[in-house]
């Protein structure tokens, strides 16, 4: 395929982006975001990235399953972990169900509550996701969430204990996935998209401060209604994901990389 790279100014943030390989770049989450300041100069900011190829650490078959870094907690004492090579996407995070009942699943979630809405600490964040084997029974999660061991083990969002920014298909909702934000006890949704089998999707968001918040599906962004500045949460937030049964099924949800961005 024939390559585009170029320039592009955003805010006052300058980053470059390959047209050809991504048309939707300067209307995507990362458009001004500035990665390249904060990669030569760490005090403006910090940066998540992992794309699991070179993951620094091990996982362990048990239960509950262990990983380098994280904490895996069974709902039900349900759920798998694994890194899969798969050709032409690189590494793959697989986190298995392993369902046989209803709200039987695996969360994940890392050791660090690193990112925190605050003013004028910017927050940027994407990752690429796909759900398979659900067979429209399905409970999922993936965004930023506070540390806990229940965010979602009844299948519905636990929003009077946690605090989370992500998208989520809750318990008899599959396979419609909504954009959820949470702020101390009070839940806002709006429409994200409808979930297919087996099929790759991004989802990202941009907290400005705590003044704005903006959801983006597969580099486009999404019309919010109801999600407002007053449930941007302010308490810390680490990378949370759920794979969770919602029948006798077993949903997987596979990640092919995450990347946080904040700015200190």
């Amino acid at each position: 395929m024939a390559q585009q790279t170029r320039s592009y100014w955003k805010n006052g943030a300058m980053n470059f982006f390959d047209d050809q390989l991504d048309a939707t770049w300067k209307g995507g989450v990362w458009a001004d975001c500035p990665l390249l300041a904060i990669r030569s100069n760490p005090h403006i900011g910090y940066i998540f990235e992992e794309d699991f190829i070179n993951y620094q650490g091990a996982i362990a078959d048990a239960n509950p399953p262990t990983m380098t870094n994280w904490t895996a907690t069974q709902y039900n004492t349900t759920g798998g972990l694994a890194l899969q090579a798969t050709t032409g996407l690189g590494g793959i995070l697989v986190i298995d169900s392993e369902g046989g009942a209803q709200h039987d699943g695996m969360q994940l979630q890392h050791n660090l509550e690193s990112f925190q809405c605050a003013a004028d600490k910017d927050l940027w964040y994407e990752c690429a996701f796909r759900s398979r084997d659900h067979l429209a029974d399905v409970d999922m999660f993936v965004g930023l969430a506070e540390l806990g061991a229940a965010l979602m083990a009844n299948g519905d969002l636990a929003e009077a204990t946690y605090d989370y920014i992500g998208l989520a298909i809750e318990t008899t909702a599959a396979p419609a996935a909504k954009i959820y934000c949470t702020k101390d006890g009070v839940e806002a949704s709006d429409t994200g998209l409808t979930i297919v089998d087996n099929t790759w999707y991004r989802m990202g968001f941009k907290v400005k401060g705590v003044s704005t918040i903006e959801f983006f599906i597969d580099g486009v962004s999404i019309a919010l209604t109801n999600i407002t500045p007053a449930v941007i949460p302010t308490n810390p937030l680490t990378l949370s994901f759920i794979s969770g049964a919602d029948a006798a099924s077993d949903p997987i949800l596979d990640i092919d990389w995450i990347r946080a961005v904040q700015l200190r």
